[in-house]
């Protein structure tokens, strides 16, 4: 249940230089590579090696514009939690795959706990988060039942070190 790279595992160990290309990066992804090298300190061509090596180990695993759903027509954004049905467990990964090819879907998590799933979901209004919930989830056979709420203000932090 990742995003293709299930067998991928990135080599946790990053130095304090590769920990500040990451910050880096993560505020600023268009920043060129002469005054990213000059931020963390090395020669432009060590910044892109270790860029590049980021990158193959899956520290880094893309570079995105993140955009206003609201630019896009997109009012409403909402949290549809979705519980599968006990008999419907080989249904998960094909439901995942479903869920994931839709516009509609920002994110989606796969869980353990009481729910299955967390569909993050950007919409027109409520008739299009409605037809969403109704199309592809309730009548989904592996769907056994689904909870909405509706997302106020979203906040997500860069990843950083914990100690």
């Amino acid at each position: 249940m990742t995003d293709g790279s299930k067998n991928l595992r990135p080599d946790t160990e990053l130095d304090a230089i590769d920990r500040k290309i990451v910050e880096e990066l993560q505020s600023n992804g268009r920043i060129t590579n002469a005054e990213l090298a000059e931020r963390v300190g090395v020669a432009a061509s060590t910044c892109i090696a270790r860029v590049r090596g980021l990158v193959s180990r899956r520290i880094i695993t893309g570079f995105t514009a993140t955009v206003d759903p609201r630019a896009m027509g997109l009012e409403l954004q909402v949290l549809v939690s979705v519980t599968v049905r006990s008999g419907a467990r080989q249904r998960i990964t094909e439901l995942s795959e479903e869920l994931r090819s839709l516009p509609e879907v920002m994110q989606l998590y796969f869980l353990g706990g009481v729910e299955d799933f967390i569909v993050h979901l950007a919409a027109r209004d409520s008739d299009h988060v409605r037809d969403f919930v109704t199309e592809n989830l309730s009548a989904h056979p592996a769907v056994s039942s689904t909870r909405t709420s509706l997302v106020f203000s979203h906040y997500q932090n860069p990843v950083r070190s914990v100690s």
